[in-house]
């Protein structure tokens, strides 16, 4: 006669205990322990491994051999594209079979719209499905007609939340893309815990991937991200996924960026703009231009900026607010940068300047709700900025900057300093202060440049 054995498992690290314990002794957290049947969870996962087998989604019982590195074929991936270039430029250069990508981002931001506008605009004969736990089949009606989407008859929806029931509705079709809305509601009959947790996370998504790389069909998973900046659990999921995307930005904003901090089949910190209108999103070709819409008369304090997201260049304006403060410790603020970075600007600008900082108040936004990937870049308009606002002199309007600054004063180069220049005298700017490094070979038409090597030169040119 078979025993039944309790046990108790910590929902963020896995952690298994005979007992029950308030606090984790492997990762510390608290009320974090469910009650798990051994025996049960062993049963249901037997039977969920035949099962397997029979739907089509378990790993092929061909034993694999070791073979020569040189003696692999290489096949170019085929890519589809999925209606969008901004879409296509985070993805790589489209949708690959059999790959497994997980878009994460705050609830509202529009990860379900996306998805949704993506399997409408294919035009070829494409299987696609589209399984959503979070809401019922007249509430995507709705959006769809909302958004314009009532014309493709190809677009098939599933309510269902249990994986198992998901394999088998998908088992005698051959689709070719698969989202799942979102992965927090899915649950399969392996793991006892609740939908959400780690352990159901981690159990959904190794199915999921190994369907996906068996049978080549291109999952889709989305993700919310919580108050602290993690996926709300699938963060654990990046080293499970071949592609992971994150939306910026805030619901409140009609600026949407799409950020792929990881990807396999193409570079990362690749970044896609959208704006979101009562259409759905649209796809904005030149970012710039929306990130540039300055008044006509300048405050002090602003300035504009290359900086090198992916593999172009986006020009946005820098603000920076200095105010006295009568308090000892004053306020260190960067919205969309490295709050250490600007510690470290004022220190250069104090030791190498001669510029004291020390009663005021900084604090450091990019325009239009954007984080910056690249840091470096920024640090000589940073300082520009701290200056303009000190001294309340605005800048030339027409002015643009670029460069990163060490610790010793010295302006150093960056990449992409031909392709910066350009982007800006496409866009109006006459003059541009960079690092003299990278000063061009052939003069830029329409552009004054003014390279500078150390913070003492910035100070002597502005």
């Amino acid at each position: 006669m078979t025993k039944v054995k309790h046990a108790y498992r910590c929902e963020i690290c896995e952690n298994e205990t005979l007992q029950w314990a308030g606090q984790c002794s492997t990762c510390q957290s608290w009320n974090s322990f469910v009650e798990i049947t051994q025996v049960s969870q062993a049963l249901s996962k037997k039977a969920s491994s035949k099962s397997a087998y029979r739907r089509g989604y378990a790993s092929s019982t061909t034993q694999s051999s070791v073979i020569e590195l040189n003696s692999i074929l290489i096949e170019r991936p085929q890519y589809l594209s999925t209606g969008f270039e901004e879409f296509n430029r985070v993805l790589g250069s489209g949708i690959v079979d059999g790959a497994i990508v997980l878009l994460g981002g705050d609830p509202g931001i529009g990860k379900s719209t996306l998805l949704l506008q993506m399997l409408s605009t294919f035009q070829l004969p494409i299987k696609s499905l589209y399984v959503t736990g979070e809401e019922s089949l007249q509430q995507i009606a709705i959006r769809a007609q909302r958004l314009g989407l009532g014309k493709n008859t190809q677009l098939k929806i599933l309510t269902e939340t249990h994986l198992e029931s998901i394999f088998l509705k998908i088992s005698e079709e051959k689709l070719k893309i698969l989202i799942i809305d979102s992965i927090q509601t899915i649950y399969t009959d392996t793991i006892t815990s609740a939908p959400g947790s780690i352990a159901q996370l981690k159990e959904c998504t190794a199915h999921l991937t190994r369907y996906a790389k068996t049978t080549g069909t291109t999952i889709f998973l989305t993700g919310h991200v919580n108050k602290e900046g993690a996926l709300a659990g699938p963060r654990i999921l990046e080293h499970m996924v071949d592609t992971v995307l994150y939306f910026e930005g805030s619901s409140d904003q009609k600026l949407r960026l799409i950020r792929a901090v990881k990807n396999r089949f193409g570079p990362v910190n690749e970044l896609g703009v959208f704006s979101m209108t009562e259409k759905g999103l649209r796809e904005v070709t030149n970012p710039s231009a929306i990130l540039l819409s300055r008044p006509l008369k300048i405050a002090s304090g602003s300035v504009v900026t290359a900086s090198w997201e992916g593999n172009r260049p986006l020009l946005v304006e820098l603000q920076a607010l200095a105010d006295t403060t009568p308090l000892p410790h004053p306020k260190r603020v960067a919205i969309g940068l490295d709050p250490h970075r600007l510690s470290m600007l004022l220190a250069v600008l104090h030791r190498h300047g001669g510029i004291k900082a020390y009663d005021q108040d900084i604090f450091i936004n990019v325009v239009g709700g954007i984080r910056l990937s690249e840091t470096s870049g920024s640090d000589l308009p940073i300082l520009l900025a701290i200056l303009s606002s000190l001294y309340n002199r605005p800048l030339p309007q027409d002015l643009i900057a670029f460069g990163e600054i060490g610790l010793s004063g010295e302006i150093r180069p960056v990449t992409g300093g031909q392709e910066r220049l350009h982007l800006a005298a496409k866009h109006g700017f006459k003059r541009a202060i960079i690092p003299q490094a990278n000063t061009p070979k052939q003069m830029i038409s329409g552009i004054s440049v003014v390279p500078v090597s150390s913070v003492a030169q910035v100070l002597e040119q502005i």
